[in-house]
C-alpha cells in the first residue's frame, strides 16, 4: 500500500511538473507571438506589432502617391477577410503588370516609390495591403503565409480584368517572402516572373537572429514556444513562412537582390535562397545597402538591372523597350 501510494504523489508531482512547463511554455510563446506579430495596440487598433518599433527605419519617410488615376480593388478571403489594394493605371496601355508586396510593419504607402517607376515604365501597378495591414483585415500578420495566399488571388483578379497580362511580383522583405511563397506554392496564370528583395529563408530563421540580437535569448525553448502557439493563435505556424521550401518549386524566372549591410536577413539567406532556385534568375548585390535599402542605395543601377531582367523575359514590349 505505502509504495502504491508512493508511486501516486510521484505520479501527481510529475503531471503538475508537465502542467507548469506546458503552461509557462504557453505563456513565453504567446508574449512573444503577440509582441512580434498581432496588428493594434491600446490607442490605435490599425498600429503595426510591437515589435516594429525594433525592426523598422524610423528616417523611413512615406513616399508620395503618384500622380496617375486609382481604382481601390477589394475582396473577401476564404476565412472571412476583407482585403484591399490600390490599381494605378499608367498613361499607356499594355499588358505588363506588377503586383507589389510591401515589407512586415508596413502597408502599400510604403512602396509607392516603387509604383512610380513601373508606372514610367507603362506597368499597370497593384498594390496590396496584406493581411493585418493598413485596410485590409487581420489581427495577425503571419510573414508571409496567408499573405501569399492573397497575392495568388490578386493576381487572379488581374487576369480577370486584363486577360492577356503578364504578371511580375515584385517584393520587399516579408513582401519578398511573400511572393517566393506566392509563386512556389499556387499555380498563378499569367506569371512572368519574381523579384524578391532581401526576403528571408524563413521567418523561424529570421525571428531566430533577433531573438538573440534584441533581447539575448536563445533558439530553444522560445522559438518552438513561439511556433506552437502562432499555430493555434493565428492559423499557420511561423516556420510554416518558410521560402526555402518553396523556391525550388518556383517555374518563372527569379531575380534575387541583397544589400551587403543587411543585418536583419543576412546576406547568406539571399545566396541559399538562389542557391535552392531551379529557375532561370538573375542576383543583384549592393554593396553597403542596408535591409531594405537596395533600391535607395543603388538608385538608377537598381532599377536597371530590374528591367533589364524583365524585358529578357516577359513578352509584350516595355516602354523603354
Amino acid at each position: 500500500m505505502m509504495n502504491y501510494n508512493w508511486k501516486k504523489r510521484w505520479g501527481i508531482v510529475a503531471i503538475v511538473f508537465i502542467a507548469v512547463v506546458l503552461t509557462a511554455g504557453y505563456a513565453i510563446g504567446d508574449y512573444f507571438v503577440d509582441y512580434a506579430l498581432k496588428r493594434g495596440s491600446d490607442t490605435d487598433p490599425l498600429a503595426p506589432p510591437a515589435a516594429c518599433v525594433n525592426i523598422l527605419d524610423k528616417s523611413r519617410e512615406m513616399p508620395k502617391e503618384p500622380a496617375v488615376p486609382t481604382e481601390e480593388w477589394s475582396m473577401t478571403m476564404p476565412d472571412g477577410r476583407n482585403v484591399v489594394a490600390v490599381n494605378y493605371r499608367p498613361a499607356q496601355t499594355g499588358h505588363r503588370w506588377v503586383i507589389l508586396a510591401h515589407g512586415y510593419g508596413r502597408d502599400h504607402r510604403y512602396v509607392r516609390d516603387y509604383a512610380e517607376v513601373y508606372l514610367k515604365q507603362g506597368y499597370h501597378v497593384l498594390s496590396p495591403d496584406l493581411c493585418a495591414a493598413g485596410e485590409s483585415e487581420g489581427k495577425y500578420i503571419t510573414m508571409g503565409v496567408k499573405e501569399s495566399e492573397e497575392i495568388a488571388k490578386w493576381a487572379a483578379k488581374v487576369k480577370e480584368c486584363d486577360n492577356d497580362a503578364e504578371i511580375v511580383l515584385h517584393g520587399i522583405s516579408m513582401g519578398a517572402a511573400t511572393v517566393m511563397l506566392a509563386a512556389g506554392r499556387y499555380e498563378i496564370p499569367g506569371l512572368a516572373a519574381v523579384i524578391e528583395d532581401c526576403g528571408y529563408t524563413s521567418a523561424y530563421d529570421m525571428f531566430t537572429n533577433q531573438l538573440d540580437v534584441i533581447f539575448g535569448l536563445p533558439e530553444f525553448p522560445i522559438m518552438k514556444c513561439v511556433d506552437i502557439v502562432s499555430g493555434i493563435k493565428t492559423g499557420v505556424k511561423v516556420s510554416d513562412a518558410a521560402p526555402i521550401k518553396a523556391v525550388p518549386d518556383i517555374k518563372v524566372p527569379v531575380m534575387f537582390i541583397h544589400g551587403t549591410a543587411d543585418k536583419l536577413v543576412p546576406p547568406s539567406m539571399m545566396e541559399k535562397l538562389y542557391n535552392a532556385c531551379p529557375a532561370s534568375k538573375s542576383k543583384f548585390v549592393v554593396e553597403g545597402a542596408g535591409h531594405g535599402d537596395a533600391m535607395t542605395v543603388a538608385g538608377k543601377e537598381y532599377w536597371k538591372a530590374v528591367f533589364s531582367f524583365l524585358d529578357e523575359f516577359l513578352a509584350t514590349k516595355s516602354i523603354s523597350g
